[in-house]
């Protein structure tokens, strides 16, 4: 069994801003989302616990890891989209500076790097790579974010990257790969 945890809301500073591989903490209510996540993952009971190696993923990882006496593995291929120079500033600012062409996301694949940095076809790569990279026969609990996500997700259903979003699960869910 395989489970694709995505992380609760973060910090409230960072909320409404493009965030990426931004390293921030949980909200208070998404640590206490946190919480919930763990006590959940427990009972699972996981063999093996990924995380992206940021701060709202490894603290989930970490904590469940300690209940179930398990070892973390940190991979980076897990982590958020690479957004840039968009890092940090808030969307409605990198809207009013660059108007629709962040559709380009979708529209462009292959070749539109968002504040120059990674395209969706590289976030699909990077994260198909990770799935593929998991071992068989063990029960996995991957904390990550909803981009990768949406890619492990959008790729199993062979959807095209322009439905990417619609595979985007909410903020801390669990997703049951069987």
């Amino acid at each position: 069994m395989i489970w694709l945890v995505r992380h609760p809301p973060v910090a409230l500073h960072w909320q409404n801003r493009c965030y990426g591989t931004s390293d921030m903490g949980l909200s208070r209510e998404g640590a206490r989302m946190a919480t919930a996540l763990v006590s959940q993952l427990v009972k699972l009971s996981p063999e093996i616990i990924i995380h992206s190696g940021r701060k709202r993923t490894r603290t989930i990882a970490e904590r469940t890891a300690r209940s179930l006496s398990v070892k973390t593995i940190v991979d980076h291929r897990w982590r958020e989209r690479d957004f840039g120079s968009w890092e940090g500033r808030s969307w409605n600012a990198i809207y009013r500076e660059t108007g629709n062409a962040m559709d380009g996301m979708l529209d462009d694949p292959n070749g539109y790097r968002p504040g120059g940095g990674e395209t969706t076809t590289e976030l699909v790569e990077r994260a198909w790579d990770a799935w593929s990279d998991l071992p068989a026969g063990k029960d996995i609990a991957i904390i990550a974010h909803g981009g990768p996500i949406a890619a492990v997700l959008a790729s199993r259903a062979k959807a095209p990257p322009r439905s990417l979003p619609d595979y985007i699960p909410k903020t801390a869910t669990i997703t049951n790969i069987g």
